[in-house]
């Protein structure tokens, strides 16, 4: 059961940090480093293959044991332990919040109501896995006979963001002789860019939908339904051998014409920014091959023991979620940025944005009561070098302080020449540069005329971790995945929110629902939005009419 806890701003160590934040204000991290010549080796920690150095933070000891003090009176043992007992600590929807127990080994013990949830999972698992490989080796072939070589994913939210950067993300190591594309946005240029050439002889689609009755998805899968049968000669038992299907809802399912044995479920304890290691990551699994993502399972168990089991001060995540809190709180800090210098994480910013803004993106406690303080802070970035010649020139000299991640390996997967130690080099830089910058003494000597030189000065002071692991494998990936996932938990504990809800998405959706007909209506209905709305409608009206 939750606790009832004592408002946030009141607890004695959240005061001291105010007290404590006005005197880190005043200090740089020329003087923290200056002052400590091992700061760098102290500030710095390791878990599950993952190396952390958070250093270049505006953080004293003084400052992590007043973060960690924070960790402790707002109960984050308990709520930690809660989770993985199975508890329903996403109070709202009275649900378990159990993504855990996606990667837990065969032989764990994960209860809910009393049952071991984990032998369903590996079952789901299995399934999955004989489904893969009947793909891959050619096994399973379409309604003509031909061999399936396109694979299609249809979802939204969760159920396309998690694979579309898994896939993204592992790229090299998936199968070439398969083409793999994803749906998610209602506009129809998403389909038929998707679809375009392919032959639907040689295509699967995977409708991803927990009740199949997802607005988005289920009409870019009808309209797939209606391709399929347009190429296929018109017969509906093509769709049993081109469909299926990621839900729970046999009833729906089997009146779409998929069989329900190719029909993978998963559970209510599953959020679906959480469920991309669940039946959710079914296209990750065809493009990787089922031995990769069990390995990229172990990845994200083996982070899930180091949140559960580390001490606070040496835990990853809660490291990384306290330093958040730190500087949305103390620091009016509006987002973070994270920067993967890795080609192959170029959706892993996207991705994050659901994980980390859907979850903490609320304004009341978990008893309903309006917050006081600040939460959910924006998450953006881009891969590579590519950030440094577009939006760095804001963090190194703009007027925001925004804390940023950087995500780095020690071994590229496509070595070429002197490429890497470039890379690597950018990572180091920036991240120095940004704490330490240049002040207007070092500009001039260096010869910069007078007029030049607050032009050319860099405050520095400016925060970042950076994240190093030795190679992006699916073992990698899991660890990173979920390095943020339990970040964002420390989070919502601390704020005394419910990181598993989602009601923000909900209003927006049940209008749309409202103005659908007002826009296919033969004749204008009356409308009775306001002014704005109304006048928008109309003017759309007159548009179709002039197509």
């Amino acid at each position: 059961m939750q606790k009832k806890r004592t408002s946030l701003k009141r607890l004695p160590a959240w005061k001291a940090l105010g007290e404590h934040s006005k005197e880190i204000r005043k200090l740089h991290l020329r003087e923290l480093f200056a002052s400590d010549s091992t700061r760098g080796e102290k500030l710095a920690a390791e878990g599950a293959g993952l190396f952390l150095d958070y250093s270049k933070n505006r953080v004293t000891d003084t400052t992590l044991k007043l973060l960690l003090q924070v960790a402790e009176e707002c109960d984050l043992r308990g709520r930690i332990d809660a989770m993985f007992r199975g508890e329903k600590i996403n109070t709202t929807e009275k649900r378990a919040v159990l993504h855990v127990a996606l990667r837990a080994p065969k032989n764990a013990t994960i209860l809910l109501d009393g049952k071991n949830v984990v032998a369903a999972v590996h079952d789901v698992l299995d399934k999955m896995a004989t489904f893969s490989n009947r793909i891959r080796s050619g096994e399973w072939v379409g309604h003509t006979s031909k061999r399936i070589r396109n694979i299609i994913n249809i979802g939204i939210g969760g159920s396309d963001l998690g694979p579309v950067m898994a896939y993204e993300a592992l790229r090299h190591y998936t199968d070439r002789s398969l083409t793999f594309c994803f749906v998610s946005n209602i506009d129809g240029t998403d389909f038929v860019e998707a679809t375009r050439d392919l032959d639907p002889a040689e295509t699967l689609f995977i409708v991803s939908s927990k009740t199949f009755t997802t607005l988005e998805t289920m009409t870019n899968a009808q309209t797939a339904r209606d391709w399929l049968l347009k190429g296929l000669g018109g017969d509906k038992a093509a769709v049993a051998r081109h469909f299926v299907a990621v839900s729970t809802n046999s009833q729906k399912v089997s009146a779409f014409g998929i069989d329900t044995d190719n029909m993978f479920g998963f559970w209510d304890w599953v959020g679906g920014r959480y469920s991309m290691d669940s039946a959710i990551g079914l296209s990750t699994m065809l493009a990787i091959g089922p031995d990769n993502f069990r390995s990229m399972l172990d990845g994200f168990h083996q982070m899930d023991e180091h949140f559960r089991t580390a001490p606070f001060e040496q835990n990853l995540p809660i490291l990384l979620g306290l330093l958040t809190v730190w500087y949305t709180d103390f620091f009016d800090a509006q987002t973070v940025a994270v920067l993967p210098y890795e080609q192959y994480l170029k959706r892993f910013p996207a991705y994050l944005q659901q994980l980390t803004m859907e979850s903490n993106g609320k304004h009341v406690t978990l008893d309903g009561k309006q917050v006081n303080y600040d939460t959910g802070p924006i998450f953006w970035g881009e891969p590579g070098t590519n950030g440094q010649h577009s939006f760095y020139q804001l963090i190194h000299q703009g007027t925001r302080l925004i804390p940023c991640d950087f995500i780095a390996f020690g071994h590229a997967l496509a070595p070429l020449g002197r490429h890497h130690d470039m890379l690597l080099s950018n990572v180091f830089a920036q991240a120095e540069a940004l704490a330490f910058g240049k002040t207007a003494e070092e500009v001039r000597a260096e010869g910069t005329r007078k007029g030049l030189v607050p032009h050319r000065v860099f405050e520095g002071n400016r925060p970042s971790n950076v994240i190093l692991a030795d190679r992006l494998t699916p073992e990698a990936l899991g660890k990173l995945v979920a390095l943020y996932e339990h970040s964002v938990f420390t989070q919502g504990t601390i704020w005394n929110i419910n990181s598993f809800d989602q009601w923000g998405v909900e209003l927006g959706k049940a209008l749309a629902q409202r103005i659908i007909p007002e826009l296919e209506a033969p004749s204008e209905p009356e409308l009775k939005h306001d002014s704005s709305t109304n006048n928008l409608i109309r003017r759309y009206r007159q548009m179709k009419l002039q197509s």
